[in-house]
């Protein structure tokens, strides 16, 4: 079994510092989170609080009127322990018009409106508060595609980027993220009853291992088998990867000329800053 285990107080450091560097990089000093009471979201705003002092970071819930209580609750118990400053934004009258006009849409499409109308209220509220935000997608989340096109995906940094689910567990503990938040099943909370793993097909226990082997080892998937993983879980995740891939790179332009945007015209986020 691949050993996941990271030095808490190492990655602490680094991203702390990273998320510091980077939102005075943008010209700015404050950051907004989107709170949903799950651990991802809760360790995004540990991390912000901590590089940035709780006063300049301003966490948003966001529920709709079929969000857990239990979810607001751990959201506001994250709230409590970080000291930051925070919001509560119904989102219910917003996304109500459109999902009466189509009441035969899938779960899917009224998970992805409800999150990309999450989206335009924290970007509104970080126009407002004058902070960058925060994303909270760990890293087996973004190599699945489990995210939300211009939804839970759009930010202004990532520090989680680079974990796996596993990883966040336990940097997630060593600074104290309250425990109610760390043991809870995760869930988009997009509807009643929803949860990651129920919809993923698998645990992220089983699936961390896998994508460790496949992305960081660079093993192919005949050597995964080899190894002793289901021939068709594997497939399956493979297909989740190369399928989503779109969501992890801009959308491409055609190429007409020599200084082609993202192409040949290429430079540092901070150029010109």
């Amino acid at each position: 079994m691949t050993d996941l285990t990271i030095n808490p107080a190492v990655a602490r450091k680094i991203l702390t510092g990273w998320i510091r560097a980077e939102i005075n990089r943008a010209g700015m000093q404050r950051a907004v989170v989107g709170l949903s009471g799950g651990l991802d979201s809760a360790m995004s705003c540990f991390l912000a609080a901590e590089a940035l002092g709780p006063q300049n970071v301003l966490a948003v819930r966001m529920p709709y009127r079929t969000s857990s209580q239990d979810s607001l609750d751990d959201a506001q118990r994250v709230i409590d322990a970080t000291g930051v400053q925070s919001a509560t934004i119904e989102i219910t009258p917003m996304a109500e018009p459109l999902l009466e006009r189509f009441p035969d849409m899938t779960s899917l499409r009224r998970g992805n409106i409800m999150a990309r109308m999450r989206m335009i209220v924290l970007y509104d509220q970080s126009a407002a508060f004058g902070g960058l935000v925060v994303g909270t997608g760990n890293k087996t989340e973004i190599l699945l595609g489990y995210t939300t096109l211009y939804g839970d995906s759009a930010c202004g940094l990532n520090p989680l980027g680079d974990l796996y689910k596993a990883q966040v567990r336990q940097l997630a503990a060593a600074m104290g993220v309250p425990e109610s938040v760390r043991v809870k099943p995760p869930t988009a909370d997009l509807w009643a009853g929803q949860t990651d793993e129920g919809e993923l097909g698998f645990t992220y226990a089983e699936v961390d291992q896998l994508l460790y082997m496949l992305v960081d080892e660079r093993a192919t998937p005949e050597e995964c088998v080899q190894a002793g993983y289901d021939e068709g879980f594997v497939r399956k995740v493979v297909d989740r990867i190369r399928r989503n891939h779109f969501k992890r790179v801009m959308p491409p332009i055609a190429k007409l000329s020599n200084r082609t945007v993202g192409y040949d015209f290429l430079y540092l986020r901070d150029w010109g800053t």
